[in-house]
């Protein structure tokens, strides 16, 4: 095992659980000198001092790995992208800076995307669309950051729900059964179906959650789970929300909303019963479902929540696209970035899940970096209704590195030691660093191109200084 220099790190989490060096170093049973040599990377971290970290913290000793710095320099590269293509900064800076300082890494994205913010105010103010609200800082796009921050796992949330469904007697084929009960006994409320499009209804003052007919089993009872989350744990809920958000605002209320569903989910799918499914069935996705009656979406999510210490599943990614490659649900326990700019990679397995809906694909994918990932993609639809309604279709994918990846039955027949077998790709046109990809449709940042009327290539923007060969025109000059 390689030395590991992580003091950066190790005084952030310190620092955010508002712990002195004498305190963790109490904790950890070492020294607080040979603590503040670690913190000052005078030390590296020693495996029983890790291991401590990690029970400590609950965290992935991943966490302190340099792998762990990836997704933060692919957040650094798009906030920074201006600055890139301008060659003021370079690669090597971007993964110095998040590797060595990476609160002040996490500043400078934060600084980038506020810029980028108001730069797209002013376009719009400018072409008289001030009100359109369409920026990358709505509301919903800092609820993801909100999870993504945590790894997609909120401890206590996750234990107070388990504990409720222990109290309830939450049980697979029992679940409505056991919301209903609870649901009228303790806080007097009734269950009834209502016509229209609306899914679901609240009614504090006559007590009476009305659900849609429309709705399955599933559906129906993480729609009752949630409204009991709220009923029980909405100040508990509330506070939570408000350690990032302000409370009264739209974003606060979201944030209340979204870990309420959070709550419904570890609620029907109880975590301790979850996880030993989930390892016995080797992650087998339609197996879940089936043995819990919900949808596929609802057991992806919640294995991408399986980070509880000392009892961890599959570090997952989890993301929900459409066919024009919105990217309306991204969460992640691994350091798997999704792009804000730029669109998605087409080369992403993701999108060939929409020319065969009804079958689960499999992709071992490799980022820039070279780390490899497991992918898992299915595409699923719902229905409005009737005749001649409009549906709505997904892809769900569900990807984890490829040190994981034996743990899952998706991997039964792939040799995932050749890495020559793994289709590279990136994290959207944009922001990526692959200058020989064929199917790139934005130029590289930061990288001059070679124009040569004379001369074409199967790359449609190499760059100056690519060995291919010179550039052609761009596509578009062609048609």
């Amino acid at each position: 095992m390689g030395k590991t220099y992580a003091g950066a790190r190790l005084r952030r989490l310190r620092e955010e659980r508002r712990m002195s060096q004498a305190e963790l170093a109490r904790v950890l049973g070492i020294s607080p000198s040979y603590l503040n040599q670690m913190e000052h990377d005078s030390r590296p971290l020693t495996v029983p001092v890790l291991l401590r970290l990690t029970e400590t913290f609950g965290v992935d000793p991943g966490f302190f790995s340099e792998r762990d710095a990836t997704r933060l320099v692919a957040d650094l590269r798009e906030a920074l992208a201006g600055e890139i293509a301008e060659s003021r900064v370079s690669a090597a800076d971007l993964t110095d800076l998040a590797t060595r300082l990476p609160g002040i890494a996490q500043v400078l994205v934060d600084l980038g995307r506020r810029n980028q913010r108001l730069s797209e105010r002013l376009a719009g103010a400018a072409d008289g669309r001030a009100g359109d609200g369409a920026t990358a800082s709505s509301p919903h796009e800092e609820i993801r950051d909100f999870f993504y921050r945590r790894q997609n796992y909120l401890h206590d949330t996750d234990l107070t729900a388990e504990r409720l469904a222990e109290e309830i007697g939450v049980r697979p084929g029992e679940v409505t059964g056991a919301l209903t009960k609870r649901l009228a006994e303790v806080h007097g409320v009734r269950l009834t179906a209502e016509p229209g499009e609306r899914l679901h209804r609240y009614d504090d003052k006559s007590r009476t959650l009305h659900l849609s007919a429309r709705l399955r089993p599933g559906q129906r009872a993480f729609r009752m789970a949630t409204q009991l989350a709220l009923l029980e744990h909405g100040d508990d809920l509330a506070l939570l929300a408000a350690e990032d958000f302000e409370p009264g605002s739209p974003t606060h209320a979201l944030a209340r909303i979204g870990i309420a569903h959070y709550f419904a989910a570890a609620l029907i799918l109880p975590y301790t019963a979850f996880h030993a499914a989930a390892e016995d069935a080797r992650y087998d996705i339609e197996r879940l479902t089936d043995h819990h009656g919900v949808g596929y979406e609802t057991v992806c999510h919640r294995l991408s929540t399986l980070q509880r210490p000392r009892l961890r599943g599959v570090p997952f990614s989890f993301v929900r696209v459409d066919r024009a490659g919105n990217m309306s649900k991204r969460q992640s326990a691994t350091g798997f970035h999704f792009s804000r700019a730029g669109g998605t990679c087409p080369l992403w397995n993701v999108y060939d899940a929409f020319a065969a809906p009804r079958r689960i694909h499999v992709q071992v994918a490799e980022m820039p970096d070279g780390q490899r990932y497991l992918w898992t993609a299915r595409a699923i639809t719902r229905h409005g209704g009737g005749w001649g309604e409009p549906g709505k279709t997904f892809a769900v994918g569900l990807g984890c590195e490829i040190r994981h990846a034996h743990r899952l039955v998706y991997s039964d027949g792939l040799d995932l030691s050749r890495t020559s077998a793994a289709t590279p790709i990136g994290m959207g046109c944009r922001v990526c660093e692959r200058l020989d990809c064929s199917q790139r449709a934005a130029p590289p940042l930061g990288r001059p191109l070679r124009i040569d009327q004379n001369s074409s290539t199967f790359v449609p923007y190499p760059a100056e200084d690519d060995a291919t060969a010179p550039v052609n025109a761009p596509d578009s000059a062609m048609r």
